[in-house]
């Protein structure tokens, strides 16, 4: 992780400029896409949302030591006292002029650093699929991101569904992940909480598509397999963890745009189970 910590480095030194996430990605040796999704993935928001709240912490000290709030605002890419003004609420829940008060408490955002954990509390099993083109076959719809949390609108659109959509599915998955899938895919890897997400309720099928079903082509292409078996909800969320802290950072693999796919089967009663969670994938 040292080649990512350098990039951190780096943007610590370039919060009062224009930041070129490019120029971070090669200091970690990868791809801006790369690069902006294992963020999200490692550090649980968007590099975007990162670089906002480095800012206005970097800012907000800046202010109580009584630098003028325009040249602040200005320093951090703000137009106008206005505009970073309602920034700076946001954040800390006081304007600029509260927060120069006696006993002022103010919120801030640690610059980060990633450590490779070595030894972890379970065991990662993965694999590399060279996959052939196949089909989404099901139903779609478009969510808000949740970071943390239940989504309310996957849970809402899936009791929507139909009863027998499953029965109607299932004969239509001819390929690998078997059975029925959910499958997510945000419009980009910097996504902020609240933004559009592509969520399948759906199979994998080779075709040919029945009539009355959403489909989508997916390309030929190398996936990154993660599989585990445990209590729910935290099986499901350690694959997720698995592949940002310890596969990604050690092998040379780029996560690339793409849907996830997601095969869960649980036991009887729904409180264990298994997931099975497929990252599109390149090699670098």
């Amino acid at each position: 992780m040292k080649q990512w910590n350098k990039a951190l480095e780096e943007l610590e030194l370039r919060l009062a400029t224009e930041i070129d996430v490019a120029v971070l990605a090669r200091y970690a040796a990868t791809s801006e896409y790369h690069f902006r999704r294992m963020f999200s993935s490692l550090a649980g928001m968007p590099l975007s949302e990162y670089i906002r709240r480095r800012r206005l912490t970097v800012a907000a000290a800046q202010i109580v030591a009584g630098e003028p709030v325009l040249e602040v605002a200005v320093r951090y890419g703000y137009n106008s006292a206005e505009a970073f003004g309602r920034a700076f609420k946001a954040m800390h829940g006081m304007t600029p002029s509260q927060a120069r008060e006696p006993g002022a408490t103010l919120h801030s955002q640690p610059q980060l650093r990633f450590h490779l954990t070595v030894e972890g509390t379970h065991e990662m099993t993965h694999r590399i699929e060279n996959k052939p083109g196949f089909f989404l076959i099901g139903a779609k719809t478009t969510v808000p991101l949740v970071y943390s949390g239940a989504n309310p609108a996957i849970e809402e659109f899936e009791r929507s569904l139909p009863k027998d959509l499953d029965d109607r599915l299932l004969p239509l998955s001819n390929t690998t992940p078997p059975g029925r899938l959910t499958a997510t895919e945000t419009q980009g890897p910097d996504a902020v909480e609240g933004s559009p997400v592509e969520y399948w309720h759906a199979v994998a099928g080779q075709g040919p598509v029945p009539e009355g079903f959403d489909s989508r082509p997916i390309p030929q292409g190398l996936w990154v397999v993660f599989e585990g078996h445990g209590a729910f909800p935290e099986v499901l969320q350690n694959l997720w963890a698995s592949a940002a802290t310890e596969f990604f950072p050690a092998n040379p693999y780029r996560w690339i745009p793409g849907p996830q796919l997601l095969k869960v089967t649980s036991d009887t009663g729904g409180r264990s189970g298994s997931g099975e969670l497929w990252i599109p994938i390149e090699r670098e």
